[in-house]
């Protein structure tokens, strides 16, 4: 397999454009290839320091030293890393911007599930509305803290779950025939492919300061099935 697009590496570090379906590292059941062993086969040596969800796509980063390990795991843990992520929501939300602030903890029934609660640990989530398409929405999330899941858990909790998120949504693809009134299918299909059939969150921008204090910001553009149902919903206001 590959290795995605790089954003940036010196010797310290190295930043990467993660598409969606790929694993940020290895889950329990090493049941596919992820993006910590591409690494590794090329680098040798490579440390985790966060990671996104299998079907996110945006900025990661990986360590490539220890030091560089411990002083980037230590940043994230006080939070002075901005971290920018834009998501795709059924609806229109109540207010333009607001803050997310509820504790998140496991599920204690359903494995690798989370939910809130007011024994989990602290998550904030800011979120500013980009695009009301009324049946759909463009959001800007701005994570302070970063629990696993934690955008997903907050926007399934006050209505308005990630589209196409299969854990705290309804999981259904989205289809432009859903979006236009008038669709026919191509000659050449048999059935409609959706539009967007994963997730619709991204990891935008990422920005820190490394250790001799130089400042730097890492951006992802939003990805083709993004975009291409940002455009449709365009369409068809």
């Amino acid at each position: 397999m590959k290795l995605p697009e790089i954003l940036f590496e010196n010797d310290a570090f190295i930043v990467i454009n993660k598409p969606a379906g790929l694993l940020s590292v290895p889950d329990r059941k090493q049941s596919a290839p992820s993006l910590k062993d591409l690494l590794i086969a090329r680098y040798q040596q490579i440390f985790t320091v966060h990671r996104l969800d299998r079907e996110t796509s945006g900025v990661i980063v990986f360590a490539k030293t220890a030091d560089t390990h411990r002083y980037l795991s230590g940043i994230f843990e006080r939070r002075e890393v901005e971290k920018i992520y834009f998501g795709i929501v059924p609806g229109a939300l109540p207010s333009a911007s607001g803050l997310i602030e509820e504790p998140i903890a496991e599920h204690p029934a359903r494995n690798g599930t989370m939910m809130i609660h007011r024994k989990g640990k602290p998550a904030v989530t800011g979120y500013q509305v980009l695009e009301d398409f009324s049946r759909y929405s463009l959001i800007k999330f701005d994570l302070f803290t970063g629990r696993t899941h934690q955008i997903r858990v907050h926007m399934k909790n006050i209505g308005h779950p990630i589209v196409c998120d299969d854990l705290y949504g309804d999981g259904k693809p989205i289809l432009v025939s859903s979006l236009k009134k008038k669709y026919n299918l191509s000659k050449s299909e048999e059935e409609e492919k959706p539009i967007l059939g994963r997730l619709g969150l991204h990891a935008a921008r990422l920005s820190f300061t490394d250790e001799s204090r130089d400042p730097f910001t890492f951006e992802a553009p939003l990805p083709k099935d993004m975009r291409a149902l940002l455009n449709q919903l365009g369409k068809n206001r």
